[in-house]
C-alpha cells in the first residue's frame, strides 16, 4: 500500500486481506467462511514519549469502509499488543478471543446472544479486555445500516488530556458529525504503560453455516498522532487538518485580501462625515454669529473736512487829540 494515496504508507496486510485487482480498495475477507483479514500499521504507537513521560500522546484516525449483505462479523478498529498478527486467525469474533489486553471498536453486523449488551446486528460498541461491551450505540435510530453495501466513514479520536475516546460515523458524502455516537473515558497510558501498541483494522467471518460471506472492503485509512503538553487540554485532532493544511492557508490569504477593502471603505466614510460636520459648523457660525457682530471703526479726519477763510479785522481808534 506504499503507493496508494488513499492509505497511509507502511501498512501491512495479513490473513486473507488483499488489494482488489484494478482497484485501490483492500478486501479483508474471502467470499467463503471462515475468513479473516487484518490491516496493520507497521510502526507501533507509543502512548508516552520516550524522552518526556509527562507528554501524553493523542491520536485521530479516519477510515472508509463498506460491508455487503451476507454472513459477516463486521469490522473493528483495534489497539492490540505486539505479536497479535501471528495468532489472530481462528480466535473467534475479530480474532480477539483469548487476548488479555486490547481495545476494540466494533462495527458489528452480527447479534451474539452470549455477548452482554449486544441487542441487535447493526451497532457500534467499545470493547475492552473482553467480549463484553462497555459502551454501545444502536445505528438503526441514526438511519445507518452497516451491511447495506454503501460506503461509510468513521472517525475515532482519543484525547489524552481529557482521557476521552470518541467515535463518529456517517455516510461517505456527509460531513464529519458534530456529536459522536460513542464517547467513553479511558486512560490508555494506564492501560498500556510503556508497551508498544499496534493499530489495525480487522474483519472476520465465522464458520457456522453455509451462507455466503459478505465482502468487507476498506477504501481509505489515515492515522495521525498528536503530542500535546500535559497542561493543555485540546479537542481531538482532526486528520483533515493535516490533509487540507495547504487549502486552509490559501483560504486565509484570500480572506486577508478582502479584509482590507471594508477597512478602507470605513476610513473614507469617516473622513467624509468629518468634513461634512466641519462644513455645517462653519455654515451655522456664519449665519447665527457673524451677522450680529459689530466691528468698531476708528474715525480718521481728512483735509477735506476743514475750510480756511481769510478774515479782515479793522480796528478804529479815536483821535483823542482832537477832543477837548
Amino acid at each position: 500500500l506504499d503507493n496508494n494515496p488513499s492509505f497511509d504508507p507502511l501498512i501491512s496486510l495479513f490473513g486473507d486481506a488483499r488489494v482488489e485487482d484494478g482497484s485501490s480498495d483492500v478486501q479483508l475477507t474471502r467470499p467463503h467462511a471462515p475468513s479473516s483479514g487484518l490491516l496493520l500499521l507497521d510502526k507501533p504507537l507509543k502512548l508516552t514519549m520516550e524522552n518526556n513521560v509527562g507528554q501524553p500522546v493523542s491520536f485521530s484516525t479516519e477510515f472508509s469502509f463498506s460491508i455487503a449483505p451476507g454472513n459477516c462479523d463486521g469490522l473493528a478498529f483495534v489497539l492490540i499488543p505486539n505479536g497479535f498478527h501471528t495468532r489472530f486467525q481462528g480466535q473467534g469474533t475479530f480474532g480477539l478471543s483469548g487476548e488479555n489486553i486490547f481495545l476494540g471498536i466494533e462495527f458489528d453486523t452480527k447479534k451474539d446472544d452470549d455477548k452482554a449488551g449486544n441487542f441487535n446486528a447493526n451497532h457500534v460498541s467499545i470493547d475492552i479486555h473482553g467480549v463484553e461491551s462497555v459502551k454501545l450505540s444502536n445505528l438503526s435510530s441514526l438511519n445507518l445500516v452497516l451491511n447495506s453495501g454503501n460506503v461509510l466513514k468513521s472517525w475515532v479520536d482519543y484525547d489524552s488530556s481529557s482521557k476521552l475516546l470518541q467515535v463518529r460515523l456517517s455516510k461517505l458524502d456527509e460531513n464529519r458529525p458534530l456529536n459522536p455516537i460513542l464517547a467513553y473515558h479511558i486512560d490508555l497510558v494506564e492501560m498500556w504503560g510503556n508497551h508498544d501498541v499496534f493499530v489495525g483494522i480487522i474483519s472476520t467471518t465465522s464458520d457456522e453455516s453455509s451462507q455466503i460471506s459478505s465482502n468487507v472492503n476498506v477504501h481509505s485509512w489515515r492515522f495521525r498522532v498528536n503530542v500535546v503538553p500535559s497542561w493543555m487540554h485540546s479537542l481531538p485532532a482532526d486528520p483533515r487538518s493535516y490533509m487540507d493544511k495547504k487549502d486552509s492557508e490559501e483560504t486565509r490569504e484570500e480572506k486577508g485580501k478582502f479584509c482590507a477593502l471594508p477597512i478602507l471603505a470605513r476610513l473614507i466614510f469617516a473622513t467624509g462625515c468629518g468634513a461634512l460636520f466641519a462644513f455645517m459648523m462653519l455654515f451655522m457660525w456664519a449665519i447665527f454669529v457673524s451677522r450680529h457682530t459689530v466691528f468698531p471703526v476708528k474715525y480718521q479726519p481728512s483735509h477735506e473736512d476743514f475750510r480756511y477763510e481769510k478774515v479782515n479785522v479793522v480796528v478804529e481808534k479815536e483821535d483823542q487829540c482832537n477832543k477837548v
